[in-house]
């Protein structure tokens, strides 16, 4: 059994007991939530997609870790301008346990 649900305009596909990253979900660590965004399950034969969500459908999660990913470089450069400017980025990010997936 599978699902594929959105959360901050991405879509992922989890099973009972992933452990996927989302982006940052303001919560404490050991809280559970619930996305209500499902757009499709599969259980053995059945498929069920929604149009464009599946209306009742719940995944459950734990929230286990908050954190930052590595940083990345932004470089703005014109030739012969004088012109340099460096940055730097670190996204927030939730790690989330699949409890259960609901179809109802």
């Amino acid at each position: 059994m599978y699902a594929i649900f959105s959360n901050g305009g991405k879509q992922y596909k989890v099973s009972k007991g992933d452990i996927i990253q989302l982006e940052k979900i303001i919560g404490k660590i050991g809280e559970k939530i619930e996305f209500q965004d499902v757009l499709m399950i599969k259980n053995n034969e059945k498929l069920n997609i929604g149009n464009p969500i599946i209306m009742g459908a719940r995944i459950t999660a734990k929230l286990l870790f908050h954190g930052k990913l590595r940083k990345i470089k932004i470089i703005k450069f014109h030739r012969r301008k004088h012109f340099r400017k460096k940055q730097g980025h670190r996204q927030y990010f939730t790690n989330v346990k699949i409890i259960k997936i609901n179809n109802e």
